[in-house]
């Protein structure tokens, strides 16, 4: 048992863990903690309120106010960075000389104003922040948030050069690993994405339809889903689009349609349970960075994937999935997979395939790294 202390500064309150990166912070926090790691968790708070669950798994929790002044958006530095400048945050990093582990780009502010002399500090990458931001632009139907997200991805261009002032970079993703690697003198470490599982779902009988899954507050996911149904409506296939939130665009759209449905989840056990039942999931996206947590928890829990190759590549997880890039590649591929069985040799074949991505193995590499 390793008996270590760490500050981990995470963009958001990681829990409950509804959505990629949070999923990453927390299960991440969840690993090191059964590592025997006391780790002070520092984050931001808005929308959210305070989480107790969290004091299970750290020795002590600073929760900070996000300062989203609409003003910040003129500022030179990116709006997810200076949103989350706080001196009080500095004050407590330097209080207890640990190493820090900033989540993101967004939270390394205090590296603007400090060089934490006798603390090693160290990046969480969660994306290529400005390409990520650049690709979100490009899905956007909005003329406000597209002004958004293009300036923010100039901004954040040039703000990266800021890990160089780290000791390490962990990236998420192989590609992102060699980006990162190749553009900044700071350390890369590729270290795959923290997630719930631990084994593949067992066998059991589907039922003849396709799920797609996402949160629809991001664009890309909307586009996707739009694309999914477009795909589907003039056939029998049943088609469910099931999401945490709601959004007005895509309810529309599956309801003009009787082979369509979409499905509000309230918790993390009925989209399991989609999961389980569908026959082929659908995971389409148009924005390759880093790597879709939806992607891995499709892997553990479902049964075929069809994904295209903004979803798949470089992940080492291609041969995984059925891949198609247009329209009537999905279909085709969907009926195909539609007279297959999910057998025990898939299931096998994505057990070998996922050890790498075990998080108490990640969680054993990062500390080996940090101490």
């Amino acid at each position: 048992m390793i008996h270590k202390s760490l500050h981990i500064v995470s963009f958001d309150i990681p829990y409950p863990p509804i959505y990629g990166g949070i999923i990453d912070v927390f299960y991440k926090i969840k690993a090191l903690k059964e590592l025997g790691v006391s780790i002070h968790l520092h984050t931001f708070i808005y929308g959210k309120e305070k989480q107790p669950e969290l004091e299970k798994y750290c020795e002590k929790v600073h929760y900070y106010k996000r300062d989203d002044n609409f003003l910040s958006l003129f500022s030179r530095k990116p709006f997810i960075v200076k949103s989350r400048s706080n001196n009080e945050l500095i004050k407590n990093l330097l209080a207890h000389k640990f190493p820090i582990l900033f989540e993101g780009l967004h939270t390394t502010a205090p590296l603007l104003k400090n060089d934490f002399i006798g603390q090693k500090t160290y990046i969480r990458t969660h994306n290529i922040e400005h390409l990520y931001f650049d690709g979100l632009y490009k899905s956007s139907t909005n003329i406000p948030n597209k002004l958004y997200y293009k300036s923010e991805a100039i901004k954040l261009k040039k703000y990266e050069k800021i890990l160089n002032k780290v000791d390490g970079i962990f990236t998420i993703s192989p590609e992102e690993h060699t980006y990162f690697s190749n553009t900044y003198k700071s350390t890369s470490f590729y270290i795959p994405v923290f997630h719930e599982n631990k084994n593949i779902g067992e066998l059991s009988t589907s039922k003849k339809q396709v799920l797609y899954h996402g949160d629809l507050r991001i664009s890309d996911n909307i586009k996707a889903s739009l694309f999914l149904i477009n795909t589907y409506k003039n056939t029998d296939i049943q088609l469910i689009t099931s999401s945490g939130t709601k959004n007005k665009k895509i309810i529309t759209a599956t309801s003009t349609h009787d082979n369509c449905r979409f499905i509000h989840l309230k918790n993390q056990t009925e989209l399991t349970k989609l999961l389980h039942e569908s026959h082929v999931n659908a995971l389409p996206t148009f924005q390759k960075t880093g790597i879709k947590l939806k992607l891995i928890n499709t892997l553990y829990k479902g049964k075929f994937i069809i994904a295209n190759n903004e979803m798949v590549e470089d992940t080492g997880l291609e041969n995984l999935c059925e891949i198609a890039n247009n329209e009537s590649e999905f279909l085709q591929k969907t009926n195909e997979l539609f007279n297959q069985e999910f057998t025990e040799k898939n299931r096998q074949e994505r057990s070998e395939k996922l050890s790498d991505f075990n998080p108490k193995k990640s969680a054993k590499k990062l500390l080996e790294i940090i101490f």
